[in-house]
C-alpha cells in the first residue's frame, strides 16, 4: 500500500485523537456534554452557556424529574433517547454523542457520579467543591486515571477576565512583594430547607460553598500553597438554618514567603471581595467572583486606577471558557489547568480548617 504525505498526516491526526479518547471526532465536531442534575445551577446557569461555546454542546441530560428533562431536552435539541435517570445513568457508556459528563449535583454525590462516569468511559467536569472529603477526591482521581479520562473541576474564576488580570498583575509584581490577601465571600442563605444546609448532602456549611472562592483566591493571588491555618467559627445554633452546618468561618493562612491571607465564608451576610496588599501597592476586586458585573482597581503611590476593560478571557463568557477548556484539553491531549489535583489541594486545606476549628489551634499543612 502506497502512503503519501496526506495519508500520513491523517493517520497521525487519528492516532492523536485516539489517545485523547475522541477518535470518532472530526476536527469541526463539538464535543458533547451530558448534564447530570437539572437544579438551578445546571439548568439556569450552565445550560444557557452552550450557545457561547466553540467546541462544546449539550447532548444528554440526567434527571430524576422526567417532565423537567423532557421540557429541557426539547428546548436544547437533546433527543429523548439521550435522557437518563440516576438509576440508568450508566447507560451513557453506549451514547457516542457524549464525550464529557458534567456533574452538577449536591456535594455528597460528586464522588459517586464522577466514578460512574469514568467507568462509563467518559471524561468528567465536576462542580466545586470536588467532594466532601480528601478520601473521596483521591478516589475520583484514581477512577479517572484508571479509565484514562480527564477530570476537571468547575473553578470558573480561572476563566473570568477580572480574576485572570488580577492573577497576572499579582504575579508580575505590580503591587510589589505580596504581604497580605483578604478574601471574603458570603450571602444570606434564607431558606432552611435548601440542600446546602443539610450536612448529609453538602458536607458542611458556608465553607463548603462560598468558602471555596475565598480559599481559591488566597491561593491564586499569592501563587503559593499555605503551610499553616488557624480558624474559628461563629454560628448561632438556635437559628433553624444552622442546626446541621456552620454559618461563618474565619481563617488565616500562612505562606512560605511570609505572606498572610485572612479569609471568611458566611451564610448570614452578603460579601464578595478580594484584596491583595503588596509593599508597593494593592489590587482589589469588589464584587470579585460574581457571574457578571465584577469590578477591579489597583492602587499605587496614593492613587487608584480602575480596571474597566481587562484582556478578554478564553471564551465569550467565563462559563463558555470553562466548558471549552476541557473540550480542548481532550482534543489536544493535555491536562486542564484546574484538574482533579487542584480540587484535592483545596479539600486538604478545607479539612485542616475544620480541624483547626474543632481543636482550637493552628494546623500545619
Amino acid at each position: 500500500m502506497d502512503f503519501g504525505r496526506r495519508d500520513l498526516l491523517v493517520a497521525a491526526a487519528t492516532l492523536a485523537a485516539t489517545s485523547s479518547g475522541v477518535a470518532r471526532a472530526a476536527p469541526d465536531r463539538k464535543l458533547g456534554y451530558a448534564i447530570v442534575g437539572l437544579g438551578y445551577y445546571g439548568l439556569q446557569t450552565i445550560m444557557p452557556q452552550f450557545v457561547n461555546c466553540e467546541h462544546s454542546r449539550v447532548t444528554a441530560l440526567v434527571s430524576g424529574d422526567r417532565t423537567k428533562a423532557l421540557a429541557t431536552a426539547a428546548k436544547y435539541g437533546v433527543p429523548e433517547r439521550s435522557i437518563y435517570t440516576y438509576a440508568d445513568f450508566d447507560r451513557v457508556r453506549d451514547n457516542p454523542d457524549v464525550d464529557i459528563v458534567y456533574v452538577c449535583l449536591p456535594n455528597s454525590m460528586h464522588a459517586e457520579y464522577t466514578t460512574r462516569a469514568a467507568k462509563a468511559g467518559k471524561h468528567v467536569m465536576c462542580e466545586k467543591p470536588m467532594a466532601i472529603s480528601v478520601a473521596e477526591c483521591e478516589a475520583m482521581i484514581r477512577a479517572c486515571k484508571t479509565a484514562g479520562k480527564k477530570l476537571m473541576i468547575g473553578y470558573r474564576c480561572h476563566f473570568e477576565p477580572f480574576n485572570l488580570e488580577a492573577m497576572r498583575l499579582a504575579k508580575s509584581g505590580a503591587a510589589g512583594k505580596i504581604r497580605y490577601v483578604r478574601s471574603e465571600h458570603g450571602f444570606v442563605q434564607s431558606d432552611p430547607t435548601k440542600w446546602r444546609l443539610k450536612r448529609a448532602l453538602s458536607g458542611g456549611g458556608s465553607l463548603m460553598d462560598m468558602g471555596i472562592y475565598s480559599l481559591q483566591a488566597a491561593r491564586y493571588m499569592t501563587g503559593e500553597e499555605p503551610i499553616a491555618v488557624t480558624a474559628r467559627e461563629s454560628t448561632d445554633r438556635r437559628d433553624p438554618r444552622f442546626r446541621e452546618v456552620e454559618d461563618m468561618i474565619e481563617w488565616t493562612l500562612e505562606f512560605p514567603s511570609g505572606a498572610i491571607a485572612g479569609c471568611q465564608s458566611m451564610y448570614s451576610a452578603n460579601q464578595n471581595h478580594i484584596l491583595l496588599m503588596g509593599d508597593k501597592g494593592r489590587i482589589e476586586l469588589e464584587p470579585a467572583t460574581r457571574y457578571d458585573g465584577n469590578k477591579m482597581w489597583t492602587g499605587r503611590d496614593g492613587r487608584e486606577t480602575a480596571i474597566t476593560s481587562p484582556p478578554p478571557g478564553p471564551g465569550k463568557t467565563q462559563f463558555a471558557g470553562q466548558l471549552d477548556h476541557l473540550a480542548e484539553c481532550i482534543l489536544d491531549g493535555r491536562e486542564p489547568i484546574v484538574s482533579g489535583e487542584e480540587g484535592l489541594r483545596d479539600m486538604r486545606i478545607v479539612e485542616a480548617i475544620y480541624r483547626s476549628v474543632r481543636e482550637g489551634r493552628t494546623v500545619k499543612l
